[in-house]
Protein backbone atom coordinates (compact mmCIF):
# COMPACT_ATOMS: atom_id res chain seq x y z
CA UNK A 1 0.00 0.00 0.00
CA UNK A 2 1.39 3.29 -1.01
CA UNK A 3 2.04 6.14 1.31
CA UNK A 4 0.13 9.74 0.20
CA UNK A 5 2.75 12.59 1.24
CA UNK A 6 -0.24 15.04 1.58
CA UNK A 7 -2.84 12.94 3.47
CA UNK A 8 0.52 12.33 5.88
CA UNK A 9 1.56 16.25 6.21
CA UNK A 10 -2.11 16.74 6.91
CA UNK A 11 -2.04 14.05 9.70
CA UNK A 12 1.16 16.12 11.53
CA UNK A 13 -1.11 19.39 11.22
CA UNK A 14 -3.87 18.12 12.98
CA UNK A 15 -0.92 16.17 15.47
CA UNK A 16 0.31 19.67 16.24
CA UNK A 17 -3.39 21.25 17.01
CA UNK A 18 -3.27 18.48 19.72
CA UNK A 19 0.27 19.14 21.12
CA UNK A 20 -0.35 22.92 21.05
CA UNK A 21 -2.98 22.40 23.25
CA UNK A 22 -2.09 19.56 25.12
CA UNK A 23 1.27 21.92 25.66
CA UNK A 24 -1.07 24.81 27.01
CA UNK A 25 -2.80 22.72 29.11
CA UNK A 26 0.28 21.19 30.92
CA UNK A 27 1.50 24.86 31.24
CA UNK A 28 -1.69 26.18 32.69
CA UNK A 29 -1.49 23.27 35.19
CA UNK A 30 2.03 24.03 36.37
CA UNK A 31 0.83 28.04 36.87
CA UNK A 32 -1.58 26.60 38.99
CA UNK A 33 1.10 24.22 40.89
CA UNK A 34 2.89 27.67 41.40
CA UNK A 35 -0.36 29.20 42.78
CA UNK A 36 -0.93 26.66 45.48
CA UNK A 37 2.49 26.54 46.64
CA UNK A 38 2.27 30.28 47.47
CA UNK A 39 -0.98 30.11 48.53
CA UNK A 40 0.68 27.15 51.46
CA UNK A 41 3.66 29.52 51.79
CA UNK A 42 4.26 32.65 54.05
CA UNK A 43 3.61 35.32 52.05
CA UNK A 44 7.04 36.90 53.81
CA UNK A 45 8.60 33.71 52.23
CA UNK A 46 6.99 33.51 48.97
CA UNK A 47 10.00 34.91 47.40
CA UNK A 48 12.35 31.93 48.62
CA UNK A 49 9.69 29.25 46.98
CA UNK A 50 11.61 26.96 44.84
CA UNK A 51 10.13 26.16 41.34
CA UNK A 52 13.29 24.25 40.70
CA UNK A 53 11.76 20.83 42.31
CA UNK A 54 14.93 17.71 41.27
CA UNK A 55 12.82 14.94 43.21
CA UNK A 56 9.79 15.47 40.53
CA UNK A 57 12.45 15.82 37.56
CA UNK A 58 13.53 12.33 38.05
CA UNK A 59 10.30 10.86 38.46
CA UNK A 60 9.04 12.55 35.46
CA UNK A 61 12.36 11.65 33.27
CA UNK A 62 11.86 7.77 34.77
CA UNK A 63 8.27 8.05 34.20
CA UNK A 64 8.34 8.80 30.03
CA UNK A 65 11.08 6.74 29.84
CA UNK A 66 9.14 3.60 31.14
CA UNK A 67 5.90 5.23 28.88
CA UNK A 68 7.78 5.47 25.66
CA UNK A 69 6.78 2.77 22.45
CA UNK A 70 9.53 4.37 20.21
CA UNK A 71 10.35 4.88 17.67
CA UNK A 72 11.82 8.22 19.54
CA UNK A 73 15.04 6.90 21.54
CA UNK A 74 14.79 7.75 25.38
CA UNK A 75 16.79 9.99 25.29
CA UNK A 76 15.45 12.42 22.80
CA UNK A 77 11.89 12.13 24.58
CA UNK A 78 14.74 13.49 27.58
CA UNK A 79 15.46 16.39 25.46
CA UNK A 80 11.58 17.65 24.89
CA UNK A 81 10.92 17.14 28.64
CA UNK A 82 13.30 18.95 29.52
CA UNK A 83 12.36 22.00 27.78
CA UNK A 84 8.86 21.24 28.49
CA UNK A 85 9.66 21.69 31.94
CA UNK A 86 12.06 24.24 31.00
CA UNK A 87 9.02 26.38 29.90
CA UNK A 88 7.29 25.81 32.75
CA UNK A 89 9.56 26.72 35.62
CA UNK A 90 10.25 30.08 33.43
CA UNK A 91 6.33 30.45 33.53
CA UNK A 92 5.73 29.90 37.20
CA UNK A 93 8.86 32.52 38.71
CA UNK A 94 11.59 34.41 36.61
CA UNK A 95 15.04 32.28 37.64
CA UNK A 96 18.78 32.98 37.65
CA UNK A 97 20.90 30.50 37.05
CA UNK A 98 24.56 31.14 38.32
CA UNK A 99 27.50 29.11 36.51
CA UNK A 100 31.31 29.25 36.05
CA UNK A 101 31.95 30.74 32.56
CA UNK A 102 32.13 32.56 30.08
CA UNK A 103 29.37 30.76 27.41
CA UNK A 104 30.57 27.33 26.15
CA UNK A 105 32.06 26.46 29.55
CA UNK A 106 31.55 22.26 30.44
CA UNK A 107 29.55 24.50 33.72
CA UNK A 108 27.74 26.21 31.30
CA UNK A 109 26.45 23.06 29.37
CA UNK A 110 25.80 20.99 32.27
CA UNK A 111 23.66 24.17 33.56
CA UNK A 112 21.93 24.19 30.36
CA UNK A 113 21.13 20.18 30.44
CA UNK A 114 19.84 20.63 33.80
CA UNK A 115 17.35 23.80 33.48
CA UNK A 116 16.87 24.25 29.96
CA UNK A 117 16.56 27.19 27.50
CA UNK A 118 13.73 29.24 29.01
CA UNK A 119 15.52 29.98 32.59
CA UNK A 120 17.92 33.19 32.85
CA UNK A 121 21.26 32.68 33.04
CA UNK A 122 24.38 34.78 34.89
CA UNK A 123 28.26 33.61 33.73
CA UNK A 124 30.75 33.98 36.35
CA UNK A 125 34.65 34.10 36.88
CA UNK A 126 35.15 31.99 39.31
CA UNK A 127 33.70 29.27 41.51
CA UNK A 128 33.48 31.49 44.57
CA UNK A 129 31.62 33.95 42.21
CA UNK A 130 28.94 31.32 41.60
CA UNK A 131 28.92 30.53 45.56
CA UNK A 132 28.12 34.43 46.37
CA UNK A 133 25.90 34.81 43.01
CA UNK A 134 23.52 32.21 45.31
CA UNK A 135 24.54 34.00 48.91
CA UNK A 136 23.50 37.36 48.02
CA UNK A 137 20.52 36.34 46.47
CA UNK A 138 21.21 37.33 43.16
CA UNK A 139 20.73 33.96 41.70
CA UNK A 140 18.45 31.19 43.03
CA UNK A 141 20.02 28.60 42.05
CA UNK A 142 23.93 27.63 40.97
CA UNK A 143 26.02 25.23 39.29
CA UNK A 144 29.18 24.20 40.02
CA UNK A 145 31.87 21.25 39.17
CA UNK A 146 32.41 18.80 42.57
CA UNK A 147 34.61 16.26 41.21
CA UNK A 148 35.80 14.31 37.80
CA UNK A 149 36.28 10.61 37.14
CA UNK A 150 39.47 11.17 36.34
CA UNK A 151 40.88 14.08 37.59
CA UNK A 152 39.40 13.80 41.41
CA UNK A 153 37.46 16.40 43.36
CA UNK A 154 37.49 20.18 42.75
CA UNK A 155 38.90 21.87 45.26
CA UNK A 156 37.68 25.55 44.86
CA UNK A 157 34.78 23.67 45.55
CA UNK A 158 35.38 21.89 48.16
CA UNK A 159 36.88 25.20 49.92
CA UNK A 160 33.73 27.06 49.34
CA UNK A 161 31.74 24.39 51.32
CA UNK A 162 33.66 24.60 54.55
CA UNK A 163 32.61 28.41 55.48
CA UNK A 164 29.49 28.88 52.97
CA UNK A 165 25.96 28.29 53.85
CA UNK A 166 24.59 27.42 50.56
CA UNK A 167 23.29 23.76 50.22
CA UNK A 168 23.51 21.03 47.70
CA UNK A 169 20.06 20.80 45.88
CA UNK A 170 20.82 18.35 42.95
CA UNK A 171 23.59 16.17 41.26
CA UNK A 172 23.76 16.17 37.49
CA UNK A 173 27.03 14.40 35.73
CA UNK A 174 28.34 15.64 32.38
CA UNK A 175 30.10 13.53 29.54
CA UNK A 176 33.61 15.22 28.92
CA UNK A 177 35.22 15.19 25.62
CA UNK A 178 38.24 17.76 24.62
CA UNK A 179 38.56 19.15 21.43
CA UNK A 180 41.59 21.22 19.94
CA UNK A 181 40.28 24.55 18.31
CA UNK A 182 41.84 26.93 16.29
CA UNK A 183 42.07 29.25 13.28
CA UNK A 184 45.29 28.31 12.46
CA UNK A 185 46.45 24.94 11.06
CA UNK A 186 48.07 22.24 13.93
CA UNK A 187 51.13 22.83 12.68
CA UNK A 188 51.59 26.59 12.93
CA UNK A 189 50.21 26.74 16.55
CA UNK A 190 52.66 28.50 19.07
CA UNK A 191 50.62 28.66 22.18
CA UNK A 192 47.19 26.71 23.55
CA UNK A 193 45.12 27.63 26.18
CA UNK A 194 43.06 26.05 28.57
CA UNK A 195 42.03 24.72 31.91
CA UNK A 196 44.74 23.09 33.95
CA UNK A 197 42.31 20.12 34.34
CA UNK A 198 42.06 20.08 30.84
CA UNK A 199 46.02 19.96 29.60
CA UNK A 200 46.21 17.20 32.26
CA UNK A 201 43.73 15.19 30.57
CA UNK A 202 45.59 15.50 27.06
CA UNK A 203 48.39 14.77 27.84
CA UNK A 204 49.10 12.02 25.41
CA UNK A 205 47.77 14.18 22.62
CA UNK A 206 49.72 16.95 23.67
CA UNK A 207 53.20 15.38 23.62
CA UNK A 208 52.26 13.19 20.23
CA UNK A 209 51.07 16.69 18.38
CA UNK A 210 52.12 19.83 20.22
CA UNK A 211 55.22 19.02 21.49
CA UNK A 212 56.75 21.83 23.43
CA UNK A 213 54.35 24.05 22.62
CA UNK A 214 53.47 26.84 25.63
CA UNK A 215 50.67 25.38 27.31
CA UNK A 216 48.29 28.27 29.08
CA UNK A 217 46.38 27.96 32.11
CA UNK A 218 42.64 29.62 32.24
CA UNK A 219 40.34 29.64 34.42
CA UNK A 220 37.56 27.62 32.16
CA UNK A 221 37.63 25.82 28.82
CA UNK A 222 35.84 28.53 27.30
CA UNK A 223 37.87 31.43 28.18
CA UNK A 224 40.38 29.63 26.65
CA UNK A 225 38.59 29.83 23.61
CA UNK A 226 37.94 33.48 23.96
CA UNK A 227 41.55 34.32 24.09
CA UNK A 228 42.59 31.97 21.54
CA UNK A 229 39.82 33.23 18.70
CA UNK A 230 41.86 36.39 19.80
CA UNK A 231 45.16 35.45 18.56
CA UNK A 232 46.09 34.29 15.22
CA UNK A 233 48.24 31.34 16.17
CA UNK A 234 46.96 30.15 19.38
CA UNK A 235 44.83 27.02 20.36
CA UNK A 236 42.22 26.10 22.64
CA UNK A 237 41.40 22.54 24.67
CA UNK A 238 37.51 23.24 25.09
CA UNK A 239 34.25 21.65 24.11
CA UNK A 240 32.87 21.73 20.85
CA UNK A 241 30.16 24.06 21.08
CA UNK A 242 33.06 26.61 21.50
CA UNK A 243 33.75 26.04 17.95
CA UNK A 244 30.14 27.86 17.26
CA UNK A 245 30.42 30.62 19.86
CA UNK A 246 34.22 32.25 19.26
CA UNK A 247 34.32 31.24 15.54
CA UNK A 248 36.96 28.62 15.74
CA UNK A 249 37.64 25.13 13.64
CA UNK A 250 37.62 21.75 15.03
CA UNK A 251 41.46 20.55 14.21
CA UNK A 252 41.04 17.78 16.52
CA UNK A 253 37.91 15.62 18.45
CA UNK A 254 38.00 13.48 21.49
CA UNK A 255 41.45 14.35 21.97
CA UNK A 256 41.30 13.57 26.32
CA UNK A 257 43.46 10.63 27.45
CA UNK A 258 40.29 8.65 28.69
CA UNK A 259 37.50 8.39 26.69
CA UNK A 260 35.28 7.52 29.96
CA UNK A 261 35.93 11.26 31.22
CA UNK A 262 32.94 12.43 33.40
CA UNK A 263 32.65 15.28 35.91
CA UNK A 264 29.97 15.40 38.91
CA UNK A 265 28.48 18.74 38.73
CA UNK A 266 26.02 20.17 41.95
CA UNK A 267 23.12 22.50 42.34
CA UNK A 268 23.10 25.00 44.87
CA UNK A 269 20.63 27.19 46.06
CA UNK A 270 18.87 28.31 49.84
CA UNK A 271 18.06 24.91 50.68
CA UNK A 272 17.62 21.27 49.50
CA UNK A 273 14.65 19.60 48.58
CA UNK A 274 12.37 16.80 50.27
CA UNK A 275 12.81 13.29 50.20
CA UNK A 276 12.37 11.27 46.79
CA UNK A 277 12.97 7.48 46.29
CA UNK A 278 16.57 7.54 46.16
CA UNK A 279 18.95 10.30 47.79
CA UNK A 280 22.03 10.64 49.26
CA UNK A 281 23.50 13.37 51.50
CA UNK A 282 26.60 14.93 52.18
CA UNK A 283 28.06 16.22 55.25
CA UNK A 284 30.60 17.85 56.88
CA UNK A 285 32.80 17.45 59.96
CA UNK A 286 35.93 17.88 62.02
CA UNK A 287 37.20 15.54 64.49
CA UNK A 288 39.28 16.23 67.73
CA UNK A 289 42.36 14.76 67.22
CA UNK A 290 42.95 14.17 71.13
CA UNK A 291 40.88 11.09 70.77
CA UNK A 292 42.57 8.65 69.60
CA UNK A 293 40.76 6.90 66.54
CA UNK A 294 37.81 9.58 66.29
CA UNK A 295 37.93 9.99 62.64
CA UNK A 296 37.70 5.35 62.65
CA UNK A 297 34.83 5.77 64.97
CA UNK A 298 32.76 8.17 63.52
CA UNK A 299 33.25 6.92 60.11
CA UNK A 300 31.89 3.19 61.66
CA UNK A 301 28.64 4.99 63.10
CA UNK A 302 27.46 4.73 59.41
CA UNK A 303 28.20 1.27 59.08
CA UNK A 304 26.45 0.67 61.91
CA UNK A 305 23.58 2.33 60.26
CA UNK A 306 23.84 0.18 57.04
CA UNK A 307 24.73 3.61 55.12
CA UNK A 308 26.83 2.95 51.93
CA UNK A 309 29.65 5.32 51.58
CA UNK A 310 30.33 6.62 48.02
CA UNK A 311 32.77 9.72 48.52
CA UNK A 312 35.42 10.82 51.56
CA UNK A 313 37.38 13.92 50.94
CA UNK A 314 39.13 16.28 53.78
CA UNK A 315 40.34 19.79 52.87
CA UNK A 316 42.51 21.84 55.50
CA UNK A 317 39.80 23.95 57.63
CA UNK A 318 41.72 27.03 57.75
CA UNK A 319 41.52 27.55 61.36
CA UNK A 320 44.88 25.97 62.73
CA UNK A 321 47.29 24.03 60.70
CA UNK A 322 47.07 20.37 60.44
CA UNK A 323 43.31 20.71 60.87
CA UNK A 324 41.45 19.58 58.82
CA UNK A 325 37.47 19.08 57.24
CA UNK A 326 36.28 15.97 56.11
CA UNK A 327 32.99 15.40 53.57
CA UNK A 328 31.38 12.36 53.42
CA UNK A 329 28.91 11.19 51.10
CA UNK A 330 26.17 8.54 51.81
CA UNK A 331 24.10 7.04 49.73
CA UNK A 332 20.26 5.80 50.49
CA UNK A 333 19.06 8.09 52.92
CA UNK A 334 17.93 11.70 53.13
CA UNK A 335 19.22 14.29 55.80
CA UNK A 336 15.79 15.40 57.30
CA UNK A 337 15.18 11.07 57.83
CA UNK A 338 15.17 9.53 60.89
CA UNK A 339 17.75 7.47 60.29
CA UNK A 340 20.17 10.71 59.45
CA UNK A 341 18.58 12.07 62.93
CA UNK A 342 20.33 9.15 64.55
CA UNK A 343 23.77 9.38 62.60
CA UNK A 344 23.95 12.90 63.10
CA UNK A 345 23.52 12.32 67.02
CA UNK A 346 25.78 9.07 66.85
CA UNK A 347 29.01 11.35 65.00
CA UNK A 348 28.57 13.97 67.60
CA UNK A 349 30.12 12.11 70.22
CA UNK A 350 33.43 11.63 68.20
CA UNK A 351 33.23 14.67 65.82
CA UNK A 352 32.75 18.27 66.17
CA UNK A 353 30.73 20.65 64.00
CA UNK A 354 28.82 18.23 62.30
CA UNK A 355 26.78 19.39 59.74
CA UNK A 356 24.56 18.97 56.31
CA UNK A 357 26.36 20.32 53.35
CA UNK A 358 23.00 18.54 51.57
CA UNK A 359 20.81 16.08 50.39
CA UNK A 360 19.67 15.45 47.27
CA UNK A 361 18.55 12.45 44.59
CA UNK A 362 20.80 10.12 43.44
CA UNK A 363 21.25 10.71 39.33
CA UNK A 364 24.26 8.69 38.99
CA UNK A 365 23.71 7.44 35.65
CA UNK A 366 23.40 3.71 35.58
CA UNK A 367 26.36 2.93 32.50
CA UNK A 368 29.06 4.83 35.69
CA UNK A 369 27.88 1.59 37.61
CA UNK A 370 27.10 1.94 41.42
Amino acid sequence: MSLNLASLRQEIDQLDHKLIALLNERAQISLDIGTAKRQGSDPQEDENTHVYIPGREKQVFEKIAKLNPGPLPNENLHAIYREIMSASIALQKDVMVAYLGPIGSFSHDASMKRFGDSVQYASQGTIADVFEAVERGRCQYGVVPFENSIAGSVVPTLDKFVKSKVKIRAETYLPVHHYLLSNATTESIRRVYSHPVALAQCQTFLNSHLKGIELVPCASTSEAAQLASKEKFAAAICNRVCSEIYGLDVLHADIEDQQDNTTRFFIISDAWDGPSASDKTLLMFTVDHRLPGALCDGLKVFKDHNLNLTKIDSRPSLLKPWHYVFFVECAGVHGASEVMGKVIEELQKYCLDVKIVGTYPDQRPQDLGS
